[in-house]
Parts: C-alpha cells; sequence; structure tokens
C-alpha cells in the first residue's frame, strides 16, 4: 500500500493520489456511463487510494455523492471523502455561488444525506461569494466543526493571502484546493508558503492540466462540441503546438524511469514542496489504476533536472478559459 500524508494538523491521513469525482457525472466530460464510473470508484480502492473528492456541483444534483455511497458505502471507514458547498447550478444551468451560513448549513445536510454518511472528512468552501464576508462563511463551518459533522474544513479558489487569513481568523483551515500542474504554478508565489507556515495541506485540481499532460490528445485532435476544454487557450493556437512540444520532451524522460507519461507528471506533482494531494480525475478504471502507480514511483535527480528544463522553457500557460 502507498504510504499516506497528514491532512494538516490533523489525525486524517490520506493517500498522495486522490480521485477527482468530477469527470464521471459527465456533465463537461463525454463518453461517460454510471456502469464505468461506478466501477472506476471501486478501482481506485483497489489501487490503493483512499481519498475521494467530490462536491454538491459535481452533478447537476450531486450525482457523484450518490454514486460515491452506491460504490464504497461499505467502505466508508477505510475512506477520506472531501466535498464541497457554495457552488450550484442555477435554473439554467449555469453556476452560481451562494455562501451564505445558511445555505452552507443546509448543503451539508444534503451532502452527508446523499452520501449516507454520518460525517464529512473535509468539508470545503468551494469558491468565495462576493456577497458574502468570507468571515460569515468561516462561521457556518466553524459551526458545522463544532458540531462534528465534519471532521476539518477547506477552502477552494480563494485567491489572496489575506483571504486565507480571514476564514483563518474565524475557522482553521486544513486544506486548500487551487489548480496547480507543471505549467500553471503561480500559487508558489504566496499560497505555498503560506499553507505551508500555517500547516495547511494544499490538495490541488488540473495536475494533468484538464488531461492535457496525459498526452492522449494527438497535435490533430478533432474536438467534439460537448467537450468544455477547447474554451482554454491553452487548448488552441500556438499554445496548443507548444505544449505538444513539452510533452515530446517529457516522453523519453517517462520511458526511462520505466513510467508512462501521466505516471511521470503526478510523480512530479505530489513531490512537489507543500502538495500535500494531486486530484486525478478519471472516467475509467484504466485512468485512475494509471494515475495511482504515481504514488510510489521514483523520479532520479536527472529526470528531475530534466523536467525542470523542459518546463523553463516552456513557460507559464494561461489558467483562465478564453470564453466563460
Amino acid at each position: 500500500m502507498p504510504p499516506t500524508r497528514q491532512l494538516g494538523n490533523t489525525d486524517i491521513h490520506v493517500t498522495p493520489v486522490a480521485m477527482g469525482c468530477w469527470p464521471i457525472t459527465g456533465i463537461t466530460s463525454i463518453d461517460v456511463n454510471e456502469a464505468d464510473s461506478l466501477a472506476t470508484l471501486q478501482a481506485a480502492v483497489d489501487a490503493g487510494i483512499n481519498f475521494f473528492d467530490t462536491a454538491y456541483i459535481y452533478g447537476y444534483d450531486g450525482e457523484s455523492e450518490r454514486m460515491i455511497a452506491r460504490a464504497l458505502g461499505p467502505q466508508r471507514d477505510r475512506i477520506v471523502i472531501a466535498t464541497k458547498c457554495g457552488l450550484h447550478w442555477d435554473e439554467n444551468k449555469t453556476q452560481a455561488r451562494d455562501a451564505r451560513p445558511e445555505t452552507i448549513q443546509r448543503e451539508c445536510e444534503e451532502s452527508l444525506r446523499r452520501l449516507n454518511t454520518d460525517r464529512i472528512d473535509l468539508y470545503y468552501l468551494h469558491a468565495p461569494d462576493p456577497n458574502v464576508p468570507l468571515a460569515e462563511s468561516a462561521g457556518a463551518f466553524r459551526e458545522l466543526l463544532d458540531a462534528g459533522k465534519i471532521r476539518s474544513v477547506g477552502v477552494s479558489n480563494l485567491s489572496t493571502t489575506a483571504q486565507f487569513e480571514e476564514f483563518h481568523g474565524v475557522c482553521p483551515i486544513t486544506a486548500s484546493q487551487p489548480h496547480y500542474n507543471m505549467l500553471q504554478r503561480e500559487i508558489e508565489a504566496d499560497q505555498v508558503p503560506w499553507c505551508v507556515e500555517h500547516d495547511v495541506s494544499l490538495c490541488v485540481y488540473w495536475p494533468l492540466m484538464k488531461g492535457f499532460l496525459a498526452g492522449k490528445l494527438p497535435r490533430d485532435h478533432v474536438w467534439d462540441p460537448k467537450d468544455g476544454r477547447q474554451k482554454y487557450p491553452v487548448f488552441q493556437g500556438e499554445q496548443w503546438d507548444r505544449t505538444h512540444d513539452f510533452l515530446d520532451k517529457l516522453r523519453p524522460l517517462a520511458e526511462e524511469s520505466g513510467l508512462t507519461l501521466p505516471q511521470l507528471v503526478i510523480a512530479w506533482t505530489i513531490r512537489r514542496p507543500g502538495i500535500t494531494a494531486a486530484l486525478c480525475g478519471a472516467k475509467r478504471p484504466d485512468q485512475i489504476r494509471d494515475t495511482a502507480a504515481a504514488m510510489t514511483a521514483d523520479l532520479s535527480p536527472d529526470t528531475l533536472s530534466a523536467i525542470d528544463q523542459a518546463i523553463q522553457e516552456r513557460g507559464e500557460v494561461a489558467s483562465r478559459p478564453a470564453v466563460k
């Protein structure tokens, strides 16, 4: 079994690869079906993963949480479940924010029912609500923590250390969930140092940059109209070509290390300073088995040096979509 890591300063220990449970609902992913999704959850456990990351908004009505309950309910005491509140789909199926204390309390109760559990191991504020002071949202999390309904508290998509300080001053933060990968490393400037100083775990999403760094998209890839990734600048034009050039430099490094390309990328990510876990999305069992193997991969100093050189030559890429 792979070694686990302490989540913040809690008694919760998680595997350095977590399964991200957004793709299994098929909202922005193609070729998704329920049987594969349930099998992927079980395959993650079988591969040694104990950390599952979901959210109310993963599915138009919490479907991801329900699938976790169906697939892994009998193994509840063996796994760590993280879920989130504060984002929902409105009547037009557009994401909307609501982080009022009463909403946080209600959505926690609803998640507990969907997950068929008596506690949430890690409960995140999915995103700050511009209409609600962070301190007010934090107060609701503190009440849930004190009531024993959640075991630890996380924040996602905060952008400044001032936001972290405001929330942390009311309710202790155990984990932060930003995006982070080889080519999108802006959190290294301030968020990583703040989290390390305050003993806050970083559980990062997009470690494979929405699948691009997995190397499965050929240069002549034709996009399915339902695939939401094509709106991001990195999947277009010159950025597309430059990233493919970057992947061509990584492939021989992966082969020399006896790894697949996704394993090389994830192994690098979970060894970065301050990173506790990388969230690896999957919709089929083979995908999660592949990335789970990165937990025990070994990267030599020469390989790490060559990766750093390739990253420097490629340069960082924009994180925001070209259109909403």
